[in-house]
């Protein structure tokens, strides 16, 4: 069962540590997030997802969880994310937290008591191996830390010992099956975490690596996917509202799985990555070359590298759920400034206009740039993509009133660096930009989330690409070239971006240029 209101959502990302600082400590803050929500509703988005809030050493920024039922105090308290989810409710805004379901951090209360060397509640809440000198079985792992003789798998850095949730496959003693009382106990804790924010007012969760629970699992998932299908029933019977939404990459397993939403991720060379992120050179830079994505104007790519990728786990998934395209995310480098702003226009028109919830991570509305940065919060080169908001001109860009040396992070410095406050004034910006497309697609039933999608033309060679919604027709053409497409009926514009001309039958779109028709009768 999916929630109902996720067909007409439009999600906003927000960091919690970069958003809004309220105390003025240099860090965002849940109080923060709350003074924006009206910024937040005037988008046109409708629900919001929130990175980890939870009490945490930010060893990775958050994903490290010390304390599921706590928000860290840096953030604020339980009382103000409660008040987040009423005030958000209030103005039609839906809330999803983030849950890390795999690992913990390693200061969890869970893994010091797992850690010790006498058997108690929790020596089997994570996985550890039967002495400490064995090896992970292909899996990262520690030793020599505790007193408990063996050595415990990592999920992901060394600060996330993997929960135990149990192995399809089993290779050693140490290992349990799924079914194992251990693993079906820390499925249990989980489902009482899930149901405690969920009793507060959140309305769902992201989940982090969600295809990582069960270890040795084959290649359809089918461990991992059993998990969550226990997950699905209890949020079934207990909270058919609550919207699940995983990272993993996958709609043809996740989906059916029992989530209702699944990420079009920018997994380096695949299609999503060919739209905007189709550069050479490595991660750390902030404009890679050279830059032929097929939203860069003067490319010569056409859209066969995504269409291949997306096509069949599309047609796979669709009647399952939603695969969805996002702007960029806290993981991935922002697509400003290696697309310029006409380009990010072009770029939205197209994500917004196609199947699935879109999510808008925050600053990509005005064109926020990619930054350099040294590591922080195990962020390494993803920190680029985790600076302050920039609201408007002045001191910290409206983040903070906080000496610059204790922000999160610095904002962007450049004299040009894009602000809400003043795009706001500019008719042609891209935050109106953004926020017409979004507002047309809130009043447009052809162009939510579950309206059929089409291919119409996608030539090899050639830059236009035409896609069906519903009855609408949706055409882009990212090229300085003019392109046509010749139409099948009658129809007029509902909305278009550059010059765009129906004649004699025929689209022209002298671009760059997007444009969607409704048919004329």
């Amino acid at each position: 069962m999916s929630a109902t209101w996720l067909n007409n959502a439009i999600f906003y990302e927000i960091y919690p540590q970069s958003f809004c600082d309220s105390n003025g400590d240099g860090i965002g803050d849940i109080p923060g997030i709350i003074s924006k929500l009206d910024y937040v509703k005037s988008l046109g988005c409708n629900a919001l997802w929130i990175n980890p809030c939870f009490d945490s050493p930010f060893k990775d920024a958050g994903y490290d969880v010390r304390d599921y039922k706590k928000v860290a105090p840096r953030y604020g308290t339980n009382e103000d994310l409660q008040q987040l989810f009423q005030v958000a409710h209030e103005k039609g805004i839906h809330v999803l937290l983030d849950l890390v379901p795999g690992h913990t951090s390693e200061e969890h209360p869970w893994f010091l008591e797992s850690a010790k060397a006498e058997k108690n509640e929790y020596s089997d809440r994570y996985i550890w191996t039967s002495n400490a000198f064995m090896p992970g079985d292909g899996m990262p792992f520690v030793g020599g830390e505790f007193p408990r003789n063996g050595t415990y798998i990592l999920n992901f850095f060394k600060c996330q010992p993997a929960l135990n949730y149990g192995y399809l496959k089993k290779n050693f003693n140490w290992q349990k099956s799924m079914d194992d009382p251990a693993c079906q106990a820390t499925l249990e804790a989980m489902l009482d975490v899930m149901r405690f924010w969920l009793d507060l007012g959140c309305d769902g969760y992201r989940v982090d690596m969600a295809a990582s629970l069960v270890k040795n699992d084959d290649e359809a998932y089918s461990g991992t996917s059993k998990i969550w299908k226990k997950v699905r029933e209890m949020l079934d019977a207990e909270y058919p509202e609550a919207a699940l939404l995983a990272e993993w990459n996958m709609p043809q397993f996740s989906l059916k799985a029992g989530f209702d939403m699944d990420f079009y991720l920018d997994w380096y060379g695949n299609g999503y990555s060919s739209l905007m992120r189709d550069y050479e050179g490595n991660m750390d830079s902030e404009i890679r070359q050279p830059n032929n994505s097929y939203f860069k104007r003067d490319a010569k790519s056409d859209v066969s590298r995504f269409l291949a990728d997306y096509l069949p786990k599309y047609e796979a998934s669709k009647q399952d759920g939603l695969w969805c395209f996002i702007t960029c995310n806290h993981d991935s480098l922002r697509p400003a400034p290696a697309l310029d702003v006409e380009e990010l226009k072009l770029a939205y028109a197209f994500l917004f206009t196609m199947p699935g919830a879109p999510f808008v991570y925050y600053g990509d509305e005005i064109g926020m740039r990619y930054r350099k940065l040294p590591t922080h919060e195990g962020g390494y080169h993803r920190t680029g993509s985790r600076t302050p908001m920039q609201w408007a001109p002045g001191k910290n860009l409206g983040f903070s009133k906080a000496e610059p040396e204790k922000l999160y992070l610095p904002v962007d410095p450049d004299l040009d660096a894009p602000t809400v406050a003043e795009q706001e004034e500019d008719p042609d910006s891209l935050l109106q930009f953004t926020r017409t497309l979004l507002h047309l697609r809130l009043d447009t039933p052809d162009l939510q989330a579950y309206s059929p999608f089409e291919v119409v033309s996608a030539k090899e060679g050639e830059r236009l690409f035409a896609y069906r919604r519903g009855k609408l027709l949706c055409a882009v053409n990212p090229s300085e070239q003019w392109q046509s497409l010749a139409l099948d009926g009658d129809y007029e514009t509902l909305f278009f971006y550059g010059d765009c001309t129906i004649k004699d039958g025929a689209l022209i779109l002298d671009g760059p240029a997007f444009a969607v028709l409704k048919p004329a009768n």
